[in-house]
């Protein structure tokens, strides 16, 4: 086990060795990638059981403000809360603005609040590669209520389906979201769905789209845990509908363990992990083993100066990999 992370400190809450913790699990250096699977090894079965909520919505629908106000609903109920923000990595620099913290000022303020802002380093998918070892780390060190809050880019946020118990997503009145529901997507994947920002003279606007909506997901096959897809209003910035929000996410966990559903979810969860860690775990040992001899480097060059096309570099690969077990 590495000497890097303090399990006792961990697992007694303290919030600084889980942010170093998070840090190495999130870190890209092959030696850290085992002690990582190590750690999580360690402490998953000293873990809290929790509630976890996705969070997606396209920008400006008002996410955080409407995390922020969930999150102190959580805590006036007495949950432990974390919050994992992934925010839009660069695809020139690699760089990402992390600003979540900022934004959910008074969260971060709370004591039994923790809010840890991730890049997505180039994942697809709306959350970051290892947010779900983020989200056991923050389980292990007592959080009972995980709230992982995507990137919100389109379509494609469907990822955090696969490491969530409840899917949410915020919708906008009078952005054209409210149509969006005719489409087989990220609105049929959705458990959850609120209209945001229902305040003002938004009000109507919202009720519409709510109607809308509601109308669209009769068109949706049912979904196999027999949990209808729910449609609300809300105001982040004024607290309204959050509540009603929150009732609805613990109705929802009612009726799939009720029925079943939650323990299913969670093991298949737990499959769809195995097979990424392991898809994960081989690319980066070849990575690294055929780095090493500078074989990588030297096709990608071939492959940008367009003296090898993509697949014969692939090719080349499996065909070193071949040798790699050979030896």
């Amino acid at each position: 086990m590495s000497a890097q992370i303090d399990i006792e400190k961990l697992l007694a809450g303290d919030v600084l060795t889980l942010s170093k913790a998070i840090t190495l699990v999130e870190s890209t250096l092959p030696d850290h990638r085992k002690e990582a699977l190590q750690l999580i090894d360690c402490i998953y079965a000293h873990r809290t059981p929790s509630t976890r909520i996705g969070i997606t919505g396209i920008p400006g629908v008002g996410k955080s403000t409407f995390i922020e106000s969930l999150g102190r609903t959580l805590l006036q109920e007495g949950k432990k809360l974390a919050v994992l923000a992934v925010d839009p990595s660069s695809n020139k620099s690699g760089g990402s603005i992390l600003g979540d913290k900022t934004r959910m000022e008074e969260l971060s303020r709370e004591q039994n609040a923790f809010i840890r802002p991730s890049p997505t380093s180039g994942t697809l998918g709306g959350v970051a590669a290892r947010t779900r070892e983020s989200m056991l780390l923050c389980e292990a060190a007592g959080f009972d209520a995980i709230i992982v809050e995507t990137v919100g880019v389109g379509q494609s946020e469907t990822e955090v389906i696969n490491i969530t118990d409840c899917f949410l997503m915020l919708a906008m009145p009078g952005t054209g979201d409210d149509l969006q529901g005719i489409k087989r997507g990220i609105m049929e994947a959705a458990d959850i769905i609120v209209i945001n920002k229902a305040d003002g003279s938004n009000i109507d606007a919202a009720r519409k789209a709510k109607k809308q909506l509601q109308m669209a997901l009769h068109l949706f096959p049912s979904s196999p845990s027999g949990w209808e897809t729910q449609v609300l209003t809300a105001s982040g910035l004024n607290d309204q509908g959050v509540m009603e929000t929150w009732l609805t996410v613990k109705q929802m966990m009612d009726h799939m363990q009720r029925e079943g559903h939650f323990e299913a979810r969670r093991r298949e969860q737990q499959r769809r992990a195995f097979e990424k860690l392991t898809e994960l775990s081989i690319f980066e040992y070849v990575m690294q083993k055929l780095g090493r001899s500078g074989d990588v480097n030297a096709l990608i060059e071939e492959v940008n100066a367009g003296t090898l096309n993509e697949f014969a570099a692939s090719l080349q690969i499996i065909d070193k990999l071949g040798q790699l077990t050979m030896d």
